[in-house]
């Protein structure tokens, strides 16, 4: 039997509300709208390309084009994918590039040297309020450092860039914390936690589960859609910290209904399936905290330094969140699955940074697939239409219909009284906050 949906609060988005509207305006006018240009593959000239066929494409290039590949973004004012090429002894590498509709741009720094400075970056400044990942738009490692990186540490960071130098890395500071946000779409509850589901999925056996962060999973092995209530999804697999940010959470109910979408407040937005970010491309976020919120993607393969360890491979993005926010769903206009929420500084008032777990590496690792065929609807009604079924978690839970979908989440202090301090493989979980969606914390607000 499907749980049954819980009710909304009924001022919506009380937190997030002029973000949220914001963002609702760009979102869901155009959701069906195409981006599409009548270039040729063939043309010499760029094509215009929407964000998810210029991830194609880049993708298509990085293979092709081996060593000389040196990263690309998209660039959404022109429509266009831009692809870095370092200059060698093959001619021919623009060339190609171009004639696949990309435009190009000879840079100094390759991918494998931007790799090794993040090495460097690694072994030498690996410190708690601290995260790198690479910015193809510059052609160099974005370092940032939050608010608790001072003294001595800030002196060992600030060394370490120097050594890489300005040609392969800049170092920005931060006037939050670096922390891990907990809740997004649907608010789910687990061990005096609550954090939110990002995606609803289809385990490898068939069963029907979620996805959400890691640092979520870890916090409590049962999760509810109700604060205090029976639990509905026992935890399958987790990963936090190390490479990831992500668990699986199976449904207890086999019969329940789980499908691929995200709740908008007004109306859902349907999953067509997972894609990877492109850097310069425009994202929405939803939270159970915040509501709706957009921005662009900063850079990929960004490593975080929180207190409770490092997390790699995950997303930068100049989307705003807050505690209550972990584990929600960042997806594209256009209905694809992007990142689920993983943590950052700042907040939906001042801005900050915060960073994702690609969606298409945590089902991967966990087996599970996403969009066509992972529950009733999906991929149906791509431009955010209303559905019709009922939802997994309550009717709709694919990111936001529960409790979350933009509203606050019920009466839940989604600021971080909901924090609790439990404990899994990620080590202690604490944090505190109030009922006004601001909080504070040193790790997991869950």
């Amino acid at each position: 039997m499907s749980h049954k949906r819980i009710p909304k609060r009924k001022a919506a988005m009380a937190a997030g509300g002029v973000v949220a509207l914001g963002a609702a305006a760009i979102l869901l006018p155009n959701a069906n709208a195409s981006q599409d240009g009548g270039g040729s593959p063939d043309a010499a000239a760029p094509r215009t390309l929407k964000a998810a066929d210029a991830s194609d494409l880049a993708s298509q290039l990085a293979g092709q084009l081996g060593d000389a590949f040196a990263g690309s973004y998209y660039d959404a004012g022109a429509q266009r994918l831009v692809v870095n090429v370092v200059p060698g002894d093959d001619d021919q590498v623009a060339v190609r590039a171009q004639r696949a509709g990309a435009e190009i741009r000879e840079v100094d720094n390759s991918m494998t040297e931007l790799h090794g400075g993040a090495q460097t970056l690694k072994s030498e400044a690996t410190i708690p309020g601290t995260s790198w990942a690479i910015d193809p738009r510059t052609n160099k490692i974005l370092v940032t450092a939050d608010s608790t990186v001072t003294g001595e540490k800030w002196d060992r960071l600030e060394s370490t860039v120097g050594r890489l130098g300005s040609g392969m890395a800049t170092l920005e500071k931060s006037a939050g914390t670096f922390k891990t946000f907990v809740s997004g779409g649907d608010a789910i509850f687990g061990g005096g936690a609550r954090c939110s589901l990002g995606f609803n999925v289809t385990a490898g056996d068939g069963s029907p589960a979620f996805l959400t962060a890691g640092h979520c999973g870890v916090a409590a092995d049962a999760w509810s859609d109700a604060q205090d209530g029976q639990p509905i999804g026992t935890v399958d697999q987790a990963v936090f910290p190390g490479e990831g940010d992500f668990a699986l959470v199976t449904y207890d109910d086999p019969a329940t209904e789980a499908p691929s979408e995200v709740n908008l407040g007004d109306q859902t937005l349907q999953i067509s399936g997972a894609a990877e970010a492109t850097v310069g491309e425009q994202v929405f976020r939803m939270g159970s905290t915040t509501g709706l919120a957009d921005g662009q993607v900063l850079g990929l393969d960004a490593t975080v330094n929180y207190p409770e360890g490092t997390v790699s491979g995950l997303i930068q993005t100049d989307v705003c969140a807050e505690p209550g926010d972990s584990g929600g769903s960042l997806f594209t206009q256009d209905g694809l699955a992007i990142g689920l929420t993983s943590g950052g500084s700042g907040d939906c008032t001042a801005g900050g940074e915060t960073f994702f777990q690609p969606v298409t590496t945590a089902l991967e690792a966990v087996g599970a697939t996403l969009g066509d065929g992972a529950g009733d609807g999906a991929g149906e009604q791509p431009g955010g239409e209303e559905a019709g079924g009922a939802g997994a978690g309550g009717d709709g839970a694919g990111g936001g219909d529960a409790v979350g979908g933009g509203d606050k989440a019920g009466d839940e202090q989604p600021g971080g009284d909901d924090a609790g301090d439990s404990t899994g493989t990620g080590g202690s979980v604490s944090g505190s906050g109030s009922d006004d969606g601001t909080g504070t914390g040193s790790g997991p607000l869950g």
